[in-house]
C-alpha cells in the first residue's frame, strides 16, 4: 500500500496509549497524526512517560479536528461511545479499546456498565476484534470493539473447544489474575504501591466483575449454537506491575480422549503468529509473555477426577490492549497480520 494510514490515537495518556503510540511509531504503514488525552492536553507524551518521543497531547476535540483515516480510541467506558459515533459516522474506521461496542445488547451494557448506552444502533455495526476467533469479519470492519483483558485470556483457550461443542453445558470456573496496570493510571486506594505490595487481593467475587457478561456472550458465539456453557468468574489483584494469568477449570467431555483434547488446541493454533499452546508438561507463566503480544497456553489434565486444567498467559497491556488493537488495525488495512509486532 502505497500510501500511509494516518492514524490519530485518543486517550494516549494511559498505559495502554503509551504503548500504542510506541507501536505505531514503527509501523511502516502509519503516519500518526495526532495524540490526544484532554486531562493532559497541552502537554507532551514525553511529560507522562519519560521514554516516548514529544508528541504534543491536544484535546480530543482538536484531535478530530484534523485530517486522517483511522482513529485508536482509548477512552473511558461511556465517553468514548458518542467519540467513536462520530468518527465512525464520518466514514474513518475506528478501533475502540473500551467496552462501549463489545456488548451485542444496549441493556446489557446499562445493566453493567451504569450508564444507557448513546449509540445502540452501531453494537451490530462492531466486529468483536478477538483477532484469532473473528479474523475474516475484522477484514471487512470499520468499527472495532477490541476485547476487555480478562475475556482475551479465557476465550483463547476455551476457543477450539467451544467450537467443537465439548463445553456444552459444562460449568467452567476461570480464577484470574492481573498485574496492576490493568487497574489504568488514575489514583485508586486499592491500587496504590503500599496496599498492593506483598499482598494478593480477590475483588468483585460472585461474578459481579463486568466482563463476565462479555465472556458468556463470546462463548455462547464460538459455540455456534450448542447448549451455553455457564463460567464462574473469579478476579485478582497481584503485585504485578503487567501480565495476566487464568487458571480454567473444565469439566472433561464425554468420549473425548486428552490427545482429541491437546490436538484441538493445536490444530487450531499452529498457524497463528500470537498464539502458543506448550508442550505437555510445560506451564504457562506471566514470563512467557511479558512484553508481547503473544498467549502462552498449557493444558493439565486430572484423569482420576475428570477436570481439565488450562492456564493462559498474556500482557495485559498488550495482547489484550495495544498490540491486539494494532494486530487487527493491520486486518482491516490489509497490512500482514505481524507488522510492528
Amino acid at each position: 500500500m502505497a500510501d500511509k494510514i494516518r492514524v490519530v490515537v485518543l486517550g494516549a495518556s494511559g498505559y495502554s496509549g503509551w504503548e500504542l503510540v510506541r507501536l505505531l511509531e514503527r509501523h511502516p504503514g502509519v503516519e500518526l497524526v495526532a495524540t490526544a488525552a484532554n486531562s493532559e492536553a497541552g502537554k507532551t507524551l514525553q511529560d507522562l512517560d519519560p521514554q516516548a518521543r514529544q508528541h504534543p497531547l491536544l484535546s480530543v476535540e482538536a484531535a478530530l479536528d484534523l485530517k486522517f483515516d483511522a482513529c485508536f480510541a482509548a477512552l473511558p467506558h461511556g465517553v468514548s461511545q458518542q467519540v467513536v459515533a462520530a468518527v465512525y459516522d464520518q466514514g474513518r474506521t475506528v478501533i475502540d479499546l473500551s467496552a462501549d461496542f463489545r456488548l451485542n445488547s444496549p441493556e446489557v451494557y446499562e445493566r453493567h456498565y451504569g450508564v444507557p448506552h448513546g449509540c445502540p444502533d452501531l453494537l451490530s455495526e462492531a466486529v468483536y476484534g478477538l483477532t484469532e476467533s473473528n479474523r475474516q469479519s475484522l477484514s471487512r470492519g470499520r468499527l472495532v470493539a477490541n476485547p476487555g483483558c480478562y475475556p482475551t485470556c479465557v476465550l483463547l483457550p476455551l476457543g477450539p473447544w467451544a467450537r467443537r461443542g465439548w463445553l456444552a453445558g459444562a460449568h467452567i470456573i476461570a480464577d484470574c489474575k492481573s498485574g496492576v496496570s490493568g487497574a489504568g493510571r488514575s489514583a485508586k486506594i486499592g491500587s496504590l504501591y503500599v496496599e498492593v505490595n506483598e499482598n494478593l487481593s480477590p475483588y468483585q467475587l460472585g461474578n459481579v466483575h463486568r466482563h463476565t457478561v462479555e465472556m458468556e456472550q463470546e462463548l455462547a458465539d464460538l459455540g455456534l449454537g450448542f447448549e451455553l456453557a455457564r463460567l464462574t468468574f473469579s478476579p485478582h489483584l497481584v503485585p504485578l506491575s503487567r501480565g495476566m494469568l487464568g487458571t480454567l477449570y473444565v469439566p472433561w467431555p464425554d468420549g473425548v480422549t486428552e490427545s482429541e483434547l491437546r490436538h484441538a488446541l493445536e490444530q487450531d493454533y499452529h498457524q497463528e503468529p500470537f498464539v502458543r499452546v506448550l508442550a505437555a508438561g510445560q506451564t504457562a507463566s506471566v514470563a512467557h509473555t511479558s512484553r508481547t503480544n503473544l498467549c502462552a497456553i498449557s493444558l493439565h489434565p486430572v484423569v482420576e477426577r475428570k477436570i481439565l486444567i488450562l492456564v493462559s498467559s498474556i500482557d495485559n497491556l498488550l495482547k489484550v490492549s495495544a498490540s491486539q488493537s494494532v494486530q487487527n488495525f493491520n486486518l482491516v488495512y490489509g497490512f500482514p497480520e505481524t507488522t510492528s509486532l
